[in-house]
């Protein structure tokens, strides 16, 4: 897919960026992540993993992460579509290809993500209860029948990206992307996703696992030493 950039916020991920970049640079020739003043070592990690890496020098938000995506992949010469992406491994690259197919097949200009078209993922009551809530106040404001207003996984035709501005910094862009699109009269369909959660979880445990498991070995010969 080498007319597709993907998008990636990216925020002190660095227990997981490698893995993420990995997968996603197996299917799309180019991912490009945007550093949004990380105090770790996530865009050092990102950028040995195959991605591109921009950099804001302080935290200003995901919303601010996402239009410097957007403005760099405008400048970028033939590109056609751009996945956004979230850097902490909650989402399936497998979705997000199934997802550009269907776009460039139907030649449909934003495909949103949706957790509840079908039965793989399982939020909390409180989780689906606020998602639902949140869906339900997009439809009033927009007209659109979304499910799922703010999923991170969406491909957007660049049609879609020049009607995009965003102003909110913060969480509040996914809202803003849906109203801004809603406006524009562009095609869009929503497509069923996995946000796999329990995979996010279990690998974050693993690493912290290991990583104390290395501390207490090296607090241990730091003691043999000094015995």
């Amino acid at each position: 897919m080498k007319s597709v950039w993907v998008v990636v916020p990216l925020f002190n991920e660095a227990q997981v960026i490698t893995g993420v970049i990995k997968e996603l640079k197996a299917e799309f020739s180019h991912v490009v992540c945007i550093d949004d003043g990380s105090s770790d070592n996530s865009a050092v990690l990102a950028e040995k993993a195959g991605a591109r890496v921009l950099r804001h020098p302080l935290n200003l938000g995901q919303g601010a992460a996402l239009q410097t995506g957007f403005d760099f992949v405008a400048s970028q010469r033939g590109a056609s579509h751009v996945v956004t992406f979230d850097a902490d491994g909650q989402h399936r690259v497998k979705d997000a290809v199934d997802m550009v197919e269907l776009a460039q097949r139907k030649r449909i200009s934003v495909i949103y993500g949706s957790r509840f078209l079908d039965k793989r993922t399982k939020p909390g009551i409180k989780k689906r209860i606020v998602l639902q809530v949140a869906a339900l106040m997009t439809r009033a404001i927009t007209g659109l029948r979304l499910t799922d207003a703010h999923n991170g996984l969406r491909v957007l035709s660049m049609e879609a990206i020049g009607k995009v501005q965003l102003e909110q910094n913060g969480m509040s862009h996914a809202s803003e992307i849906v109203h801004q699109l809603a406006k524009s009269k562009l095609s869009w369909k929503e497509f069923p996703v996995e946000v796999a959660l329990h995979r996010l979880l279990q690998t974050k445990r693993t690493i912290t696992s290991q990583l104390n498991q290395y501390s207490y070995r090296s607090s241990g010969e730091v003691g043999e030493a000094h015995a």
